[in-house]
This record gives C-alpha cells, structure tokens and sequence, in this order.
C-alpha cells in the first residue's frame, strides 16, 4: 500500500508530466495517443480549445500528424513510476506559493480586476463577445472562399476604437423576442449584451440641435459635484433607440441594471479613478410621456415604470439598508456572502458551508455594503381631486442620492417601478393574502413656476404676450375675480393682488422680506365671504381649503406620529405646508382656539415652521398665502368701533395681515332702486 500511495502522489506530480519526453520513460507515439484520448471521444468532437486557435491566429510551424503509440496500460507501466531524483524535482521558479493566506477580494477590488481582465481579453482578440466563434474558428460547413473577408472581420472585431464598441456580439433584430417575455429576453445573455452596447453608445454619441455632446457635459457636471446620478430624457431615448424605450416600461428593473453598468463603463472611461468616489452609478430616467394617476394606478401598472405626481405629505429619516450583506458564523468564524439583499424580505444563509452547521450567523458589520433609504408618502395634489371624493396616497421608497430630495410640502413628479411586497399587518387586517403596494423611486424632480411656464402651449404664449400690451389689463383682471358677485370691488382688488403676490426681497442677504399677501375678510353674516375663498380655491393652482373649527394646530402646521409598519416617527406636514407656493384658505377663522392660532404666528411672517418632537428637530416651508373669513363680535359689524374691536382676534395676529376687508350689508337706495326692476324683468 506504501508503494501504491508513493505512485499514485508521483504520477499526479509535474514532473510525471515532464518525463513524456525522457526516452528512458516513454515510447513512440505514447503521447499523441495520450492526446487523442483526451480530445476525442465516440460520436462527437469537442469544440477547439486555445491550443487550436493559437494555430488559426497564426502560430508558425506546421502541425504534425499524429501517430499511433503503444497502449498506456500494459506490462511495462511500473517503469513509468521508477524514481528519477533529477527528473522529480519541482520546479519553484516563477510559481506563487500557497503558504501565505490570501485576503479575500472586496466587491469593488473584483469588479476592477474583472474590468482589466475584459480589457485585456480585448486588446488580445478574444474578450466575450467581441468576435463571433466562426471568425477564430473554421467551421465544417462553412468553404474557404473568403479569406481575406475573414480577416477582415478579425482585425475589425480586435480594434479597440470607440466607435467600434457597439458591435460586440450583435444581434440582427433585437426587436423579435422568439416567443420570449420581455423580461425573460432581455434577462438572456445575447440580448443583455447588446442592449449594454446600444445604451453605452447612445450615450457616447447622442448630440442635440446644435452639435453639442449631451452627455459628455452632463456626466462632466455630475463628477464635478461628486453625485451618483445621470439623468437621461426618456424622449431622447426613444428617438435614437427605440428598441430600448419600448423595453424600458415593460422590463424596467432589469433595463436599469444594464444601463448602470453601461452609464459606469462611460464614466471611468472618461474619469478612470471615479470609483473612489461613487462605487455605481444610477441612471434617472425623465419626462416619461404617459403620467398616471395615484387613483388609476391598477394590477396592469405591477412591476413596470411609472410617472405620477403628488403632494409630499410625510417622510422618514434617513436609514442604513443592506445592499450586500456578510454574515460570520458563529461556530467557525467562517464569512458567508456576499448576499444580495432584496427590498421585500430578509436574505439569511441556511447553513455554513465550512462546519455544516445551521447557524447562528450575524451579520458582517465591516464587509457589510449599505445604501441610504428613505420612505416617503405622496397624495394627490387637492386640485386634482374629484369633488367628492377623498384624496389617495401612496409610499415611494428613495434609495442611493435620491434621500432627501424632497420634504414634506413639496409638490413632485416621481418615475419609479411600481412593486407589490407582502405586509403581514395587512393581511392580518383583511384576513387574506393581498400584498401592499409601493413606488421605488427612479427620478424626483419638483414642480415649480419653471415646470408651469414650460407647459404653456405657443397659443397660450401669444394670448399672454397681447394681453400685456392692453392697457386695461389691470381692471380687466380685477373683474374676472368672482364675476357671479355684484359690488365689493375693493376686496376682489385685493384678492387679485394677492393671487399675483409680491417679489420676496433680502437686501443684502440681512433681513427677509416675504412676498406674500396675507388678506383678512370680515363683515356681516350673508355677504358672501366664503364665496370668496371657494372661488379663490377653484382658481388658484395649488390652494387648501380648511376652517377654523375643524383644525388644530398641528393641523394646519406639522406633527410626528409613528409609522404603522416601521413603527417610526415620521413628519407629517399640516395645511399650511402642504399649501407651500400657493394659498392656504382658512374659513371662520374667528372661531380658532388662541393656541392654535399662535402656531401659525410664525408661518405668516417667517414662512417657515419650526419642529422640534420626538427627537425630530427641523424646519419646513411654508411660503403660501394667508386669505381668512371671520365674523365680526356680536354677529354684526360696528361702524363706530375699531377693526379690532369688532373682531375677536389679538392684536399680533391681525398684524400679520397686509389687506383688512370690511364687508358690511348696507341698504343703499341709490344702488338698489335701479336694479329692482331689471330682477324682476329677469324673474
């Protein structure tokens, strides 16, 4: 057994392998016999290995035939393992010992050695992909008739001009799925490829009206300010591939993948040592053309990218999550993973491959990859909403830079997935299986009056420019306010100007100066103040509508309550926030508690509310308009007394307002007596 083993180790050794070419050890044709056994079995061949296309790519020297040998098994196989000591000798020279431990490689140190590793692929001819299999190796049906052809192809496929990238593996119709799903194509490896190279030279060689390169300046832009983001127009895109824009809806979150990595290889070509900074880069993708709903979003809408609008109404804090998680066990100290961490659930290993053993495991806090994470709630905007019917909302998760990208107030345009995830609460609540729905968020960009006047249309444009060349065009405006109300042109005056609003000012960045108008109406029962506010409501653009004896304090500001599910404190923004850029209408505003309206002491003339709960300490804008209705003290209002005298309202909170309207219900013979037989005539 002693000797057996000894041969068994000689045999496997490398100088068992050197010794086919002692004359003392082999015979003829040992080794041609050995190598036609590897390569060759019954009934088929195996596909050419490096040995054969070294040949093809121009290996000197002719190949000789091979020759038959004598059987390896036979009577004379013990003096293949008689010991030589000069020819058993290993040889050290150039091979890199194993006696020293080797740290494992993090997951940015392996993309970077897999990045050098498909450039020299390239440089060499034989990278994947960069030249199809029937340009290295000849085919048996396929005739020699072009060679020159051939080697064309060759030398086109082994440049390593820019240009020539996207002909990497190209596929004749990208479009024809084969009976495939889109997701199940574009997951393909062919397809993924070309998708990878199309992408990456859309972004190379898109240029706009006027010869410039797009997004040569914006990716120049973004590593100027160190961000992770590239936003690419979704109308561009499908003007130059539209195979890529039809597949983006329908496959987004495996699109989005690829274009990541194509967007990465984009920037480290232009700024090698970028990855220090941002380990990935997140392509964003804009002006998406269809905008859903938050009520219209549907079964249909599941897993594909949407566009939809809405009011930030409450948002969390920034959290840690677990992009790639590591777990040690705790038997072996073995480290398992990387895991990719999914959004839906928990990702844990079922047992360690090194002692077997079923756990337990923690996590990895060192080799551990974290990503930031925020949850966000948005509603639908309160002029959008059906009369009668209540507003919906819906949570969006922000991940990677797009965390704090908005706050509670802000109106936004969102482009995401929309997913479905399983909430246990939920079910709990209903008593069957339903899953809970959320938005991943792929691009926030906020409305303001930039995003209004670029919605205008050429006609609205030219109606706009001949409407300020008229003269009248103040009074013409002042009108139009409330039409189906005779008389008060004074307030309608003021309820105009507060519409247009101010210009804020900050001289010398020492003391602000807010543009708005605050208008307080008060006056006798039945003179149709909350007309006033609901026309007003109907008119403005962004407008909340609220009474005095329905809110509270931390209804018309903010509050913090826990997040049902993460049990969290989140901010909640109130009406004064949520009418951020645009007017708050605050009804029966007399009928307020004092301590309520001492909390928007502070909205009116800061423009801003200060919150500090719940270990939650911020600030939150409120830069709206303030247009109250209050009924005077007494029911009627008292000619002979002061504005504050009439109104049961303190003296801070009435100065906070810039218009007092007085509306009195007067008998005027004069006006009266002319219109009585005209409203009878109409009767």
């Amino acid at each position: 057994m002693a000797e057996s083993s000894e041969s068994l180790s000689l045999a496997s050794s490398p100088a068992r392998r050197r010794r086919a070419n002692d004359p003392l050890t082999s015979s003829p044709g040992r080794s041609s016999r050995r190598t036609d056994a590897l390569t060759s079995s019954p009934g088929r061949d195996l596909p050419p290995f490096e040995d054969e296309s070294e040949g093809l790519l121009g290996t000197e020297g002719p190949m000789e035939e091979e020759e038959d040998g004598e059987e390896l098994i036979g009577d004379g196989m013990e003096r293949d393992y008689r010991a030589i000591p000069e020819l058993d000798a290993y040889e050290t020279e150039g091979l890199a010992l194993d006696d020293e431990d080797v740290e494992e490689l993090t997951a940015s140190q392996r993309e970077a050695a897999e990045r050098v590793m498909r450039q020299r692929d390239r440089e060499a001819g034989r990278g994947l992909g960069r030249m199809r299999r029937g340009l290295l190796y000849d085919s048996d049906e396929e005739d020699d008739e072009r060679p020159a052809r051939k080697r064309r192809q060759v030398e086109r496929a082994t440049e390593e001009g820019e240009e020539d990238e996207e002909m990497i593996e190209s596929i004749e119709n990208l479009e024809d799925l084969k009976g495939h799903s889109v997701r199940e194509w574009v997951s393909m490896a062919g397809p993924r490829l070309e998708i990878h190279h199309r992408f990456k030279n859309f972004l190379r060689t898109h240029v706009d009206g006027h010869g410039h390169n797009v997004f040569k300046e914006r990716i120049s832009d973004m590593c100027k300010e160190n961000k992770e983001s590239l936003v690419v127009n979704y109308e561009d895109l499908a003007a130059r591939e539209h195979v890529l824009a039809y597949f983006l809806p329908e496959a987004p979150a495996e699109l989005l993948q690829i274009f990541d990595e194509a967007a990465l290889e984009v920037v480290l070509a232009m700024y090698p040592k970028y990855d220090r900074i941002a380990s990935h880069i997140h392509v964003r993708i804009s002006h998406l053309p269809l905008v859903e709903e938050l009520r219209s979003l549907r079964q249909l809408h599941l897993n594909q990218l949407i566009r939809t609008s809405g009011v930030v109404t409450s948002c969390t804090g920034v959290l840690p999550q677990l992009s790639m998680v590591k777990y040690n066990c705790n038997k072996c100290s073995f480290v398992l993973g990387p895991f990719c961490q999914s959004q839906n659930q928990e990702v844990k290993p079922g047992s360690c491959p090194e002692c077997q053993s079923a756990g337990p495991f923690e996590v990895n806090m060192e080799q551990t990859i974290y990503q930031n994470y925020q949850r966000i709630r948005i509603q639908e905007s309160p002029g959008k909403v059906a009369a009668g019917r209540l507003p919906r909302s819906k949570d969006a998760i922000l991940l990677a830079d797009l965390v704090d990208s908005c706050k509670p107030g802000d109106e936004i345009e969102l482009t995401g997935i929309y997913h479905n995830n399983y909430d246990g609460s939920l079910n709990t609540a209903h008593g069957f299986p339903v899953f809970a729905t959320v938005i991943l968020a792929n691009h926030v960009a906020k409305k303001d009056n930039k995003v209004a006047v670029g919605e205008l249309t050429d006609e609205d444009v030219k109606m706009i420019t001949s409407l300020s060349k008229d003269q009248q065009i103040g009074e013409k405006v002042f009108a139009s306010i409330a039409p189906s109300i005779y008389g008060h042109e004074d307030i309608k005056r003021g309820l105009a100007l507060a519409l247009f609003g101010g210009e804020p000012k900050n001289p010398g960045g020492k003391h602000k100066v807010r543009g708005d108008i605050n208008v307080l109406l008060c006056g006798d029962p039945g003179t149709a103040k909350s007309q006033f506010l609901k026309y007003i409501e109907k008119v403005s653009s962004r407008a909340i509508f609220t009474t005095g004896q329905g809110a509270s304090a931390v209804g018309l500001t903010a509050y913090v309550q826990r997040h049902p599910v993460s049990r969290e404190w989140t901010l909640e923004a109130g009406a004064l926030v949520l009418a951020d850029r645009g007017v708050c209408l605050i009804d029966e505003f007399d009928k307020m508690n004092d301590q309520d309206r001492t909390s928007i002491h502070e909205a009116m003339e800061q423009q801003s509310i200060s919150i500090s709960k719940a270990g939650i300490v911020t600030s939150l804008q409120a830069r709206c308009t303030v247009i109250a209705a209050a009924n005077p003290i007494g029911g009627r209002y008292d000619p002979s007394l002061t504005f504050s005298e009439n109104v049961d309202l303190t003296e801070p909170i009435i100065s906070r307002f810039d218009v007092l309207c007085v509306v009195r219900d007067t008998v005027d013979p004069v006006q009266v007596q002319p219109r009585l037989p005209r409203d009878r005539a109409t009767a």
